[in-house]
């Protein structure tokens, strides 16, 4: 059934995910903030900033009206970046469908509110829509193409999250569905701290061994406070946890990654994110992580560290030995 769906966000990952839903039959309008990107992309049919290469299909259309955008379609999918989604949405909450059903595409967490982006969503939409989020082990550039990606649609709202799947699957894209809403988000978010920290043990050169144990370790951590905010364990022993966690720590594609390798070569902060043009989420999450930590009581050593290491209270390597040095515990400790 050929839906109409609107995408939010003219980035990597919107782009991508307009390319999917247009490769499987559906009308697609794409909407991008920046009128030049978006006069660069449809003269262009690629996005020239953010997917170079990877040719756009003529069912998308691109705007850089909202109204334009989101009329009349049936799914919209939020894929901008975690520090813009409110302003996104609540521009766009007035041209929604009253029954559309709206997609979280992005992995983070709201620095002042702390909250996840459903509940963004919530906020600015109402909870009268169906909220779905779609998170998983994706590269942008690899679900573009068309390479095979298994991902996760989770929402209490089981109709809701039932169409998504129906809507999105296709002979190289699957979803795999979950009520628990909370261990789908924090999984997509946390691990890329984590990222951080593994990028980072790999530009000191660090070693395998120590890239094992910290992917492991990071698990546990992201775990803990994911239940803590009424996560099911075992959501982050699946996909949007264990699986985006693997990708994002070893990946070449991962910008989160690429900031840990800067850091662990000594380049300041500031000086590997002026450079960047795409966003590396960890870097906000890192704060918003300590946050809840510190209203739960729940322990976040890596986060602790990797949080020093970006505000440039310590060096990558010295907060490497601080979490070697840490009290010895039983492996099973939660």
């Amino acid at each position: 059934m050929t839906e109409r769906i609107g995408v939010l966000g003219a980035g990597s990952w919107g782009t991508a995910l307009a390319n999917h839903c247009a490769r499987v039959g559906h009308e697609v309008h794409l909407w991008g903030r920046d009128p030049s990107l978006v006069s660069e992309i449809g003269a262009a049919r690629e996005n020239p900033r953010y997917l170079p290469g990877v040719p756009l299909s003529r069912a998308i259309t691109v705007t850089s009206s909202v109204e334009a955008a989101l009329k009349g379609a049936a799914i919209v999918i939020a894929a901008v970046p975690s520090h813009g989604m409110r302003d996104v949405l609540r521009h766009a909450a007035p041209v929604v469908a009253r029954n559309a059903i709206l997609v979280s595409a992005t992995k983070g967490l709201e620095t002042d509110s702390l909250h996840r982006m459903s509940q963004v969503i919530e906020d600015e939409i109402g909870a009268d829509h169906g909220i779905v989020v779609l998170s998983g082990p994706s590269f942008a550039a690899e679900v573009a193409r068309g390479l095979p990606t298994a991902v996760v649609a989770a929402s209490t709202d089981q109709r809701a999250g039932c169409r998504v799947q129906e809507a999105l699957r296709g002979p190289t894209f699957r979803l795999y569905g979950t009520d628990d809403v909370p261990g789908v988000e924090f999984g997509g978010a946390l691990k890329n701290v984590i990222a951080i920290a593994a990028g980072t043990l790999e530009g000191l050169g660090l070693g395998h061994n120590a890239m094992a144990a910290l992917i492991t370790r990071g698990l546990v951590e992201m775990s803990r406070l994911a239940c803590a905010e009424g996560a099911r364990r075992d959501t982050l022993s699946g996909l949007s946890g264990l699986g985006d966690l693997v990708l994002t720590c070893t990946g070449d594609l991962s910008r989160n990654r690429r900031v840990g390798i800067e850091l662990g070569r000594g380049r300041a902060l500031e000086d590997i994110l002026s450079h960047m043009r795409m966003v590396a989420e960890g870097v906000r999450t890192t704060g918003v992580a300590l946050a809840l930590s510190a209203r739960h009581g729940v322990e976040l050593p890596i986060a602790a560290q990797m949080a020093a290491v970006l505000d440039g209270r310590t060096s990558p390597k010295d907060a490497v030995e601080a979490l070697m040095l840490r009290r010895q515990r039983q492996e099973a400790d939660m």
